[in-house]
């Protein structure tokens, strides 16, 4: 499979991802493939599944759409934006966006064998919280150039 190949059919995936399409995760992942995010840093496809049925447990109506992709010989850069809704917490119920990238890498048989999430957990999730949303912009303000 060509990385363009690789590349469509990973985000093909992730734009229909759902709670019970996590058991997919080894038609795309290396066995050993490695996965690192703001919160996690874990190798095994059973455990990249792991974080995703708990993202499902925790956040409702979820939603990725793959906006940009850059595709080298053996890896690809993936920005994209994670729709949801809060469950549980202050903001329970309103709508919610993260704009993200994912940095990969791909095996020969182009499964994804390294997977670096890049975003901002202070402006995309923090700062929208009751709690300590204030906090954060304050910092923010006060920071600014």
């Amino acid at each position: 499979m060509s990385p363009t190949e690789a590349v469509d059919a990973l985000s093909a995936f992730y734009e229909g991802l759902s709670a019970e399409s996590v058991a997919r995760f080894p038609e795309f992942y290396a066995e050993d493939a490695a996965f690192k995010d703001p919160f996690n840093e874990v190798r095994g496809v059973a455990a990249i599944q792991r974080i995703f049925a708990h993202l499902f447990r925790q956040v409702g109506e979820v939603r990725f759409v793959v906006r940009e992709r850059v595709v080298a010989d053996n890896g690809a850069m993936l920005v994209w934006e994670m729709h949801f809704r809060l469950n549980g917490m202050p903001a329970r119920g309103q709508a919610q966006v993260i704009h993200g990238a994912s940095h990969l890498r791909f095996d020969g048989e182009g499964k994804v064998v390294w997977h670096r999430d890049y975003w901002d957990a202070a402006e995309e999730l923090y700062a929208k919280l009751p709690a300590i949303g204030w906090l954060m912009r304050f910092l923010q303000r006060k920071l600014a150039a």
